[in-house]
């Protein structure tokens, strides 16, 4: 019994020992294989320091007259003020006396100290100056300054949708529409390290070796913008939205013959410094690239330039306007239901006839129309560099129906961009080539490397010879039409366009509208192209009236500007 008995024991100590050396067995390979890299990385740390360097930001820099350069988006050292809770003996103290001087509520500001053990709590950064000596003057424990290298916007509100914002996204600072947004990469640069051993106590020290990755601070980047022009287009488009209870509206300056964009300005604009307090993300979005609308009767030159490539018509071809024209089981009227009679095809221009560019549009045949169309830039993206731009709409081209093709001829049932819309007409101004817009002039990298725009030509669109018939044909609507514009020195190629908006909540369209002017001087050659366009307004009827006197001021303060003279 006694032997039975000691036998037990030694089984199971010996059980004890083998269960032993199995979780030891188990317990090493998971420390040496399974989590080799994580403690290996552990103990570096223990003795390493890597220190992770911030590359400075790329700036922005728009135009002025005789190549001087101003700011629109650069760098600049703020202060914050933060709170060290546990530091801090009389929390109702310190909310009542920062609570005036960082204009935040009191209760606000004791929030921010609940947790006693609380060892950092940002309470506001980019403070003025006047707030910053303030806060000094106080001296109160636990409240601290620090400074902070954040991204300014010295022009404010000036270029706002053409400049985008940095702001915050994954905790991480980011460059958000605009050129910041688009050009995200060439504006941050890349992060450096240095990484060196510490000491017993955690202090790093270089005395041993040590290795050193330098940032890349990012490359600046030169608009094509120019301030001058810039302001006067906002100026003037915001007295013309205000004057007319305008809340949305969309202005363009570029030049046929390259594409530079020298002026672009979307309303309602904002301040890139304050972008936070913006009600509505729709405000970043800027409608000149990001908008879609139906352009109305401005789209009427693309369809003659259609027809006079083609060499189905002339300027001089005529047919007969009864006022309207029935498509299957639809029919179509012109505008206020006016009827014209016997019309040449620069009179349909001139009148804006919408029964003159179906009769064009049934001429040449919807397959042609719509190639016409596509290769003038619709419904595909240019290129711009800008962030979001849009694509437009030609899916009722698509159908195969007679009355989309006509009513499209007229700009309806068809969406487009007010950039593609100011390209399609500056390649009628260019001879008929059809140009890539573009924002940047150059890039000038951190280490003095230079990368210059040239200017890109997309392709041909209509011949040299169709646009100089087309262009004689703009002018004359200029000058005897609608769309008369108030100077006489000088030959200028523009029209109108008054279009409905369509319905939000059912089919059909609104009795509100959108009112659109483009126009190019020197017609015969171009320096400049002006689109207008605004949503909405009140109290007034056709584009002819509401924009015709603001294309009309900015054209003669271009001409000035570039000072070209009179053509008489």
């Amino acid at each position: 019994m006694k032997k039975k008995f000691g036998n037990l024991r030694f089984y199971f100590i010996f059980f004890l020992i083998v269960l032993a050396a199995g979780c030891i067995a188990v317990r090493l390979f998971y420390l040496q294989v399974l989590k080799h890299g994580f403690y290996a990385a552990l103990a570096e740390g223990q003795h390493e320091f890597t220190k992770k360097i911030i590359p400075q930001r790329g700036e922005i820099f728009i135009q002025g007259k005789n190549n001087l350069l101003y700011p629109l988006a650069v760098n600049r050292t703020y202060q914050t003020v933060f709170l060290t809770p546990k530091e801090i003996m009389d929390k109702n103290e310190v909310a009542s006396k920062l609570a005036p001087i960082v204009e935040i509520p009191e209760d606000k500001i004791l929030e921010k100290m609940k947790d006693p053990e609380d060892p950092y709590e940002s309470l506001k950064s980019k403070l003025s100056d006047e707030a910053v000596q303030k806060i000094k003057e106080l001296k109160l424990a636990g409240v601290y300054l620090s400074s902070e290298n954040l991204r300014w916007y010295p022009q404010e509100n000036l270029a706002s949708h053409i400049s985008g914002f940095v702001g915050f996204k994954d905790n991480q600072r980011i460059g958000q529409y605009g050129v910041e947004g688009y050009y995200e990469k060439e504006l941050a640069g890349s992060s450096g390290f240095l990484s060196s051993e510490k000491d017993a106590l955690g202090r790093w020290f270089l005395v041993s070796d040590y290795r050193i990755q330098p940032a890349q601070d990012g490359a600046d980047i030169y608009l094509t913008l120019d301030q001058n022009i810039q302001y006067a287009v906002e100026q003037k488009m915001k007295e013309v939205l205000e004057k007319w209870d305008s809340k949305n509206g969309c202005a363009i300056v570029m030049e046929p013959k390259t594409g530079a964009i020298r002026a672009l300005a979307s309303f309602p604009e904002f301040n890139p410094n304050e972008y936070n307090k913006v009600e509505s993300m729709n405000i970043f979005l800027n409608s000149c690239v990001q908008g879609l609308y139906e352009p109305g009767s401005v789209f009427k030159p693309i369809v003659m330039a259609a027809g006079l490539d083609t060499n189905k018509i002339s300027p001089e071809t005529t047919y007969v306007d009864t006022g309207s024209v029935q498509i299957g089981g639809y029919v179509v009227k012109n505008s206020q239901e006016k009827t014209y009679g016997l019309s040449t095809m620069t009179e349909v221009l001139e009148k804006s006839i919408n029964t003159g560019v179906i009769f064009v549009q049934k001429t040449i045949g919807g397959e042609t129309f719509k190639k016409y169309i596509e290769t003038f830039g619709f419904g595909e993206l240019l290129g711009v560099d800008l962030s979001g731009e849009a694509g437009g709409n030609l899916k009722n081209l698509y159908e195969d129906r007679d009355i989309n093709f006509a009513t499209a001829a007229f700009g309806q049932g068809i969406s487009a961009t007010p950039l593609q819309m100011t390209a399609a007409i500056a390649a009628i101004a260019n001879n008929g080539k059809l140009m890539k817009p573009y924002i940047v002039e150059k890039i000038v990298e951190s280490n003095g490397e230079e990368k210059k725009t040239e200017p890109q030509e997309i392709r041909q669109v209509i011949s040299a010879q169709a646009a100089g018939k087309l262009t004689a044909m703009l002018v004359s609507t200029v000058r005897n039409g609608y769309d008369k514009v108030k100077i006489k020195d000088y030959f200028i190629a523009g029209k109108t366009g008054t279009a409905q908006i369509p319905s939000e909540d059912k089919r059909g369209y609104s009795e509100e509208t959108s009112h659109t002017f483009v126009g190019y001087a020197p017609a015969y050659n171009p320096k400049f192209i002006i689109f207008l366009k605004m949503e909405k307004p009140r109290g007034i009827q056709f584009a002819s009236e509401s924009l015709a006197p603001v294309f009309s001021d900015l054209a003669q303060y271009l001409f000035n500007y570039y000072e070209i003279p009179p053509e008489g």
